[in-house]
């Protein structure tokens, strides 16, 4: 006879303990969370900082690669049309433009020695003043280009810096155009004899000219490349205080290689250079305390 096995019951059905603790599952009131999410000490929630109410994130996150390659050509296009617009416009021009080049040595006279010498000094000629004209459309087209990738605190920099780069070039430029070379072609052609007479081809006085303004006006940007470093901190006013006499030799160095070699262009550049490193040197000194001023705040 087989034993009839009974079934085991969760309960004691007679009411007695049986000895072993009953484990009952935790049970939550109806109407409240599950868990309340845990605080960080400053009070805000776990799963990262908040963001800063005054600091925007860049548009650019939002484009892919495709997109800003797209940009990019769109800027690459507009301004080549730009630049081609403004060399048209100033070919019609072109004989003002080359009569007022040529001012400085008109009475020594000037000549072409190739039959397509004068056809392509006036060409280049409108393409220079023309890239010279369109420049801002062209810095604005590349500046629209960079700010949606920029925070609001970058974009309030670069919006100046812009604006002083292009003002610089053209003040170096036009000094060297108005002042310097009308100095200098007197200075060098003074050394001619009754023997010797000067006979200068347009194509070389050309290139002369567009040498010589091109290096007044990066020359000109010595300001803001002090000013960048100073912000990143690679240079500070003691430091260029101190390194004042190294900086004349460099200036004198640069000068000497970027204007023909005869002793008034190299003064006539490394003056104003010089009173441009001074400069530089005010707006570190104003940069740099500025960032003190900032370290002290932060840390009050």
């Amino acid at each position: 006879m087989t034993d009839h096995l009974e079934p085991e019951l969760p309960f004691d059905p007679s009411g007695g303990d049986s000895g072993e603790p009953t484990v009952e599952p935790a049970v939550e009131p109806a109407g409240e969370p599950a868990g309340e999410p845990v605080s960080e000490p400053d009070g805000e929630p776990a799963g990262g900082p908040k963001d800063q109410p005054g600091e925007e994130e860049p548009e650019e996150n939002s484009m892919g690669l495709l997109d800003h390659l797209g940009e990019l050509r769109s800027v690459m296009i507009q301004s080549s049309i730009a630049a081609l617009l403004a060399t048209i416009l100033c070919w019609f021009w072109s004989a003002d433009l080359l009569e007022l080049l040529i001012r400085p040595i008109r009475d020594q006279g000037i000549y072409f020695t190739a039959p397509n010498e004068a056809f392509l000094t006036r060409l280049k000629l409108s393409a220079v003043v023309g890239l010279f004209v369109v420049a801002p459309f062209i810095f604005f087209k590349i500046y629209g280009f960079v700010l949606p990738g920029l925070y609001q605190r970058e974009r309030r920099m670069v919006t100046p810096l812009l604006l002083a780069t292009t003002g610089l070039f053209y003040l170096g430029v036009s000094l060297a155009f108005m002042v310097v070379i009308p100095q200098v072609i007197s200075f060098l052609l003074s050394f001619g004899t009754e023997a010797l007479e000067p006979l200068i081809g347009v194509g070389p006085y050309f290139n002369f000219v567009s040498r010589l303004c091109l290096a007044f006006g990066l020359v000109f940007e010595l300001p803001l490349l002090i000013l960048f470093l100073s912000v990143l901190g690679i240079v500070n006013p003691r430091m260029l205080l101190r390194a004042w006499r190294y900086a004349i030799i460099i200036i004198v160095f640069i000068s000497a290689i970027l204007t023909p070699p005869d002793v008034i262009s190299q003064v006539m550049m490394a003056g104003p250079v010089l009173v441009l490193y001074i400069g530089s040197v005010l707006v570190s000194i104003a940069v740099t305390n500025r960032r003190r001023n900032k370290d002290n705040d932060d840390q009050d």
